[in-house]
């Protein structure tokens, strides 16, 4: 390893650390706080925007930061980063250029606080996955395609979307866009959980880490948890509270555990 590559590797684990030591500050703070969009909505967080164009701008930039740090001084990137840019691409094709226009309601208000948050969280996690890519591609040979942890990690991810799909899916043809209210999800993941959506999510970026195998990539995975296991759990409380013959054998986010 060159010594702008230990130089660099330094500095990207100072921090990642630091952000790791962030993600579990925030953990622990939005099981006091719910961030207020969705169903959670209110009052008091200043101005908003409808929520589609808060979800373009929050998701659009990770993408966005990924490419610029994976590409930045990066000539000749090697083939199998260039295909995990192909995976992360992929996510937030949907994320950030299909979901929003098929989200149903999408003219309910988001507070602009929440979107600027939302922006921060995926434009770090988008630089520290991208220069992590960029400065270590030498370490993914093609001997890493036939590698178990690539492999697992895989079909985690592919495993995860496809859930976090069709969960969406479902949330979607609960109700008609000018039809007010929520209703009971079934199907799919959300036969074992609430969050079905959120599960697919978790195992995706879980896979992540594991198919590039990296503090960034963990890190990413790390990030998911502390943001979506909180929502969930008031999103299973919220259902619980709010229909009498909600399924009590559900979780929240992880069926049969949590």
């Amino acid at each position: 390893m060159s010594a702008v590559a230990q130089y660099g590797e330094v500095f990207l684990n100072t921090l990642i650390v630091a952000w790791i030591g962030v993600a579990v500050g925030t953990f622990c703070l939005l099981f006091f706080v719910t961030a207020p969009y969705g169903r959670h909505s209110r009052d008091g967080w200043g101005p908003a925007i409808p929520a589609r164009v808060g979800w373009i701008l929050m998701e659009a930039v990770a993408p966005l930061a990924f490419l610029y740090f994976f590409l930045k001084g990066n000539k000749s990137p090697a083939p199998l980063t260039v295909l995990f840019l192909g995976f992360f691409l992929l996510h937030y094709l949907n994320r950030a250029f299909i979901y929003p226009f098929r989200m149903k309601n999408s003219d309910r208000p988001m507070a602009v606080t929440v979107a600027v948050m939302g922006m921060f969280f995926n434009s770090v996690n988008g630089l520290l996955n991208g220069r992590y890519l960029n400065l270590f591609s030498f370490r993914y040979t093609v001997a890493w395609l036939s590698d178990l942890r690539f492999i697992t990690g895989v079909v985690l991810f592919f495993f995860g979307m496809v859930i976090n799909l069709h969960s969406d899916g479902i949330l979607r043809s609960l109700r008609s866009d000018d039809e007010p209210g929520y209703k009971i999800p079934k199907g799919g993941a959300f036969q074992f959980v609430s969050c079905g959506n959120y599960f697919g999510e978790l195992v995706e970026w879980i896979g992540w880490a594991c198919l590039t195998w990296s503090l960034a990539g963990l890190t990413f995975a790390i990030w998911t948890a502390a943001n979506l296991i909180p929502r969930a759990l008031a999103h299973h409380r919220w259902y619980l509270d709010t229909f009498p013959d909600y399924p009590q054998q559900r979780k929240a986010i992880i069926p049969y555990i949590l």
